[in-house]
């Protein structure tokens, strides 16, 4: 997939686990990719609009700074270490999800090969669609009741309950 990229557009990301399998059922790894995000930001300096993590993949709406780490950069900032701390993780442990996550050349993976889904946002019709459906993810696989009672979604920033979580930018630019 060839990917464009414009300074003046939002990406909308979405990493799928090796498989779709639920990777992200444990709450101390949704924990921990909440804290991947952060470091990746430090890293890149990417505006983080809107996000949630789901067992199975994670939805970012960001705005990269394309000319030094454009989407592509940001998410190898954010999937290879995280994936590689878990893995190593549940080879201290022994895990039995290692066999299920097994490639057929005898590697572990934890994403899904390639890229993701990777989209530009150019208005902001679009851009609050895109928040609005990353907010909905928990509720329409009936986890929670209210998108903001799922913790590990930026849907809690927005209702106000800023405790806890990542600091949500603002889009700053005017075509946004």
């Amino acid at each position: 997939m060839k990917r464009i990229e414009h300074s003046n557009h939002a990406r909308f990301l979405t990493f799928s686990c090796y498989q779709q399998m639920p990777l992200f059922k444990n709450d101390a790894i949704k924990d921990a990719f909440v804290e991947q995000i952060d470091k990746a930001r430090q890293k890149t300096s990417f505006h983080l609009l809107a996000w949630v993590i789901m067992p199975e993949h994670v939805h970012l709406l960001i705005w990269p700074k394309v000319s030094e780490f454009p989407a592509s950069k940001v998410s190898w900032w954010l999937k290879r270490d995280f994936a590689c701390r878990v893995i190593t993780r549940w080879r201290e442990l022994d895990a039995s999800i290692l066999e299920n996550i097994q490639t057929p050349g005898g590697k572990h993976r934890f994403w899904q090969h390639g890229g993701g889904y990777d989209r530009n946002i150019v208005d902001g019709h679009e851009l609050m669609e895109k928040i609005r459906y990353i907010h909905a993810n928990p509720v329409r696989r009936s986890l929670v009741a209210r998108p903001e009672e799922w913790k590990w979604s930026s849907a809690r920033w927005y209702a106000g309950m800023r405790e806890g979580g990542l600091t949500i930018d603002k889009a700053e630019r005017p075509e946004i």
